[in-house]
């Protein structure tokens, strides 16, 4: 199969690379066309996802093409972006028409999940890997930034965190399906971008990222843009029931602050706007505060600083994201 009739069987034809709103042109063409309304910008993120470093090489087609678009769209939500569209640059190995079925039924199921379209890209031969640029829109001036943190915010995620690292062993083949497995397997495998979150952060939040390489290191990323010191407080961090009958309490702390593939917002959030937020219904927990200095700092229930028990988050190779 060439590469042509590939993309027009596969991907042209799925459900999420038809016409919608914001798309003028799609796939088919030598560039795709959007339209951005007038007082709203564009935000433009990309990922790469290559085998045996963000993935296994021997991952399930449909789980992958779900997990693959869900950590690009999670990019938008972290800005308070609406999705718009995306393209897809896919390396093969060889041509596998049941993986490639399974892959597009993954992508095309996320990608209307998210709302976001496909409007093109590339494929070629080589090892497994995968490279999503995701295109959202924004208000105007309005857009989440890492570097708006004050001292006097608080510091809030959006969900529970720790699962899908604790899923790793799961996935990996080390440790037999257990209670609570399923759980965290769903967590790795179909992340759910926290896209309404984002957009109620609009106008509240004062700083927001979405979690991939562990709670403490993307807290860092916050604390440098912003100057200012970020508290984290290990007796508030929110775990899931599942994660601790998997792991246990100990370990599930440990995940929680240095697991990565959460993909779950972390963002400040001035006190007095606490309340507008939860009143809103959208998930926040308060994880602890941002104060003058520098750094992120881990704090025990007494408020002693203690040493982080990770110092961030491995993939399956040597890399880091």
């Amino acid at each position: 199969m060439g590469e042509f009739e590939l993309i027009r069987h596969y991907f042209a034809a799925a459900a999420c690379a038809q016409a919608a709103e914001g798309v003028v042109l799609g796939i088919g063409d030598d560039c795709a066309l959007l339209d951005v309304p007038v007082g709203e910008q564009l935000a433009v993120s990309t990922d790469t996802l290559v085998a045996g470093v963000h993935f296994p090489a021997d991952a399930n087609g449909r789980l992958l093409g779900q997990r693959a678009l869900a950590v690009s769209v999670s990019d938008l939500a972290a800005m308070g972006a609406t999705p718009l569209a995306f393209t897809l640059a896919l390396t093969l190995p060889d041509v596998c028409t049941d993986w490639l079925a399974d892959f597009t039924a993954g992508l095309d199921s996320m990608a209307r999940h998210c709302g976001v379209r496909l409007i093109g890209g590339d494929t070629t031969r080589g090892p497994l890997s995968m490279t999503l640029t995701v295109f959202g829109r924004v208000p105007s001036g309005q857009a989440l930034t890492r570097s708006g943190a004050r001292a006097g915010d608080l510091l809030c995620v959006g969900g529970p965190l720790g699962n899908a690292a604790g899923a790793l062993p799961f996935v990996l083949g080390e440790r037999a399906a257990q209670d609570g497995a399923a759980e965290l397997l769903a967590h790795y495998w179909s992340p759910s971008p926290q896209l309404a979150l984002g957009q109620a952060l609009r106008g509240l939040a004062t700083a927001a990222l979405d979690i991939s390489d562990g709670l403490l290191a993307d807290c860092a990323h916050i604390a440098s843009a912003s100057g200012v010191a970020l508290i984290v407080e290990e007796g508030r961090l929110p775990l899931s029931a599942a994660l601790r009958a998997c792991v246990g309490e100990q370990t599930a702390r440990q995940l929680a602050l240095g697991g990565g593939d959460d993909y779950v917002l972390a963002f400040t959030l001035p006190t007095e706007k606490l309340d507008a937020l939860r009143a809103s219904g959208q998930p926040v927990y308060v994880i602890g505060r941002v104060e003058a200095g520098q750094g992120v700092h881990l704090q025990d229930a007494e408020g002693r600083t203690i040493k982080p028990p990770l110092s961030g988050y491995q993939h399956f190779g040597s890399q880091c994201d």
